[in-house]
């Protein structure tokens, strides 16, 4: 039998990180490479979270708000040593439906919820079961995302000007973009495609730079001393206030409540497979291992702290997280500090902040969307099965043409009803005849059999549910009225369900009424336990720990 690793205690799994860094002993040389760490990611974090906030609708200082509570908590109370949180551009989607339909303070409220959420899902111990979505729907979903914010920064990049408010929809956004083409501005294109350029050409040839910072003030730079006439965060938003976020509870009815549901639980599970994504991606980068029921309530305390400062949805973010492993982190501190370096920028900066051009942020979220696309991966499940491109393709379709809740759900759904078809085919029932001489080629000489002639042996191999049940049960009803006796071999089930343990009760039950001798053979014991709990003994089969054993006249029933 196989040892298993003992469950850890509800303490141990609700641990934050951050306590066993402590408990480990905390240094002034980890505090130093802590706070280089967090300096970086802040860095990274500043521009891409004013970024991600405007592409949503929403003021930067949504996303930067979101980065310095929502992400303090996180790191602070996180299952993931090395996590960073914040606003990420798979939420932009979502978040900006949200705006559109409910407002700002929908937004906060659909927030809220899902921290509410994500609490239960953490604290009920379901995080384990977030990493049993098949990969083509995280694929599909995730490069449907990618285009869905490409298009949604086209605006930006060309520095269009529309008759009227931009469509959600993607084909009636795509044509009204497509009529305001003459109205692009030659500047804008030029900041857009400067920024994007820059960002690609020092990743490549000067990694551990931070590219997006550097691109982002040069275009400011750029766009001020040239008065380029474009719009920029001053001109579109005011500029950015030299405040730190206030406490507010957002507008709750019950209507509201009810309406806002769709998306909050969009949130919370988008949430839960983004920040548990990072995770894993940490671990893989560190050796580590997170705790995943920790790590989301963390996440649900973090979208609580950021609904209720007026930032936006948070989670585990791969890039900003990557970025703090390469940085040298030691520990939660890191992303702790990130966040207070964020605040400190908007303290000392917030003035300089407003000279940052919109199209420099939508070149920023123009290169997320090409990273975040997964175009060999995507490209790999297209060439691999029939199957998983099905269900690449319609997650990525769905999202793109209808909403990403749906994509996701009818990914899930075809990939389970994808892997019940592949877990039927590996499994089925197989007949043979076991005479005195094949017994011997066995090595027991002490072997016999049934009446006349060979017993038939029944061979059940694979996984017995409910989608191989009918056919299995078919076999053995035919078994029931051909003989005097016969063995069902169950040494090669692993498990069996509810249908499948009712039809196994339905065959013993046929075989007693026939005075037919039913005999099942090397069941493990929590297939044996299924079978009683369902009522087998009632129809009096015999059960034996090898076919072998099964054979001999005189065989003894195993006591359950």
């Amino acid at each position: 039998m196989t040892a298993r690793p003992p469950e850890p205690s509800f303490a141990e799994m609700f641990t934050p990180k951050l306590v066993t860094v402590w408990r480990e002993g905390y240094s002034a040389g980890a505090l130093k490479r802590d706070a280089i760490a967090g300096l970086t990611v802040a860095i990274v974090a500043l521009p891409l979270s004013m970024a991600i906030a405007i592409a949503c609708g929403l003021p930067p200082t949504n996303g930067l708000y979101a980065a310095i509570v929502g992400g303090f908590l996180v790191s602070a109370l996180g299952g993931s040593r090395f996590q960073i949180g914040g606003p990420a551009g798979a939420f932009i989607v979502l978040v900006a439906t949200t705006v559109a339909a409910h407002g700002v303070g929908g937004m906060l409220l659909a927030t809220l919820m899902a921290g509410a959420m994500l609490l239960v899902i953490g604290f009920l111990r379901l995080g384990t079961y977030i990493k049993f979505i098949p990969y083509p729907v995280t694929v599909g979903f995730t490069a449907g995302i990618a285009l869905i914010i490409l298009a949604s920064q086209l605006k930006e990049l060309l520095g269009l000007t529309l008759a009227g408010p931009e469509p959600a929809e993607f084909v009636e956004k795509l044509r009204a973009l497509a009529e305001a083409l003459p109205t692009a501005n030659p500047a804008a294109i030029a900041i857009s495609l400067g920024t994007i350029s820059l960002i690609a050409l020092l990743q490549r040839f000067r990694p551990g730079w931070p590219a997006y910072l550097i691109a982002v003030t040069l275009a400011a730079v750029a766009a001020t001393l040239l008065k380029l006439p474009i719009d920029t965060i001053g001109t579109r938003f005011g500029g950015i206030p030299k405040a730190l976020p206030g406490f507010a509870i957002p507008p709750i009815t019950p209507d509201l409540l009810l309406a806002l549901l769709p998306a909050a639980v969009a949130f919370a599970l988008l949430g839960a497979i983004e920040s548990l994504l990072s995770a894993v991606v940490a671990d893989g980068m560190t050796g580590r291992r997170h705790r995943s029921n920790s790590e989301l309530v963390a996440q649900g305390f973090a979208n609580i702290g950021s609904a209720l400062t007026g930032g936006m949805v948070v989670t585990g973010t791969i890039a900003r997280t990557a970025t703090n492993v390469r940085a040298g982190a030691h520990g939660p501190v890191s992303g702790m500090l990130h966040a207070l370096f964020l605040a400190v920028f908007i303290l000392a900066g917030a003035d300089l902040l407003s000279y940052i051009p919109l199209a420099a942020l939508a070149g920023i979220l123009a290169v997320v969307a090409w990273n975040m696309a997964e175009r060999h991966e995507f490209a790999l499940l297209l060439r691999s099965s029939r199957g998983d491109a099905l269900v690449l393709l319609a997650t990525f379709l769905l999202t793109i043409f209808r909403d990403l809740t749906l994509g996701i759900t009818v990914g899930v759904a075809l990939g389970s009803i994808l892997f019940i078809s592949r877990m039927a085919d590996s499994s089925g029932i197989d007949r043979e005849m076991l005479s005195r001489d094949e017994a011997d080629s066995r090595g027991d000489d002490r072997a016999a059999y049934e009446g006349e002639g060979a017993t038939p042996v029944y061979r059940v191999r694979g996984a017995f549910f409910f989608g191989v049940a009918g056919a299995i049960g078919a076999v053995l009803e035919a078994a029931s009225a051909s003989g005097k006796a016969f063995i069902l071999d169950l040494s090669a089930v692993p498990f069996l369900d509810s249908t499948a343990a009712r039809t196994l009760v339905a065959a013993a039950a046929r075989a007693h009424k026939q005075n037919v001798r039913l005999t099942v053979a090397g069941a493990n014991p929590a297939v044996r336990r299924a079978l009683l709990t369902h009522g087998i003994r009632e129809h009096r089969p015999h059960f034996s720990a090898t076919v072998e054993e099964a054979l001999e006249p005189a065989s003894p029933q195993i006591s359950a």
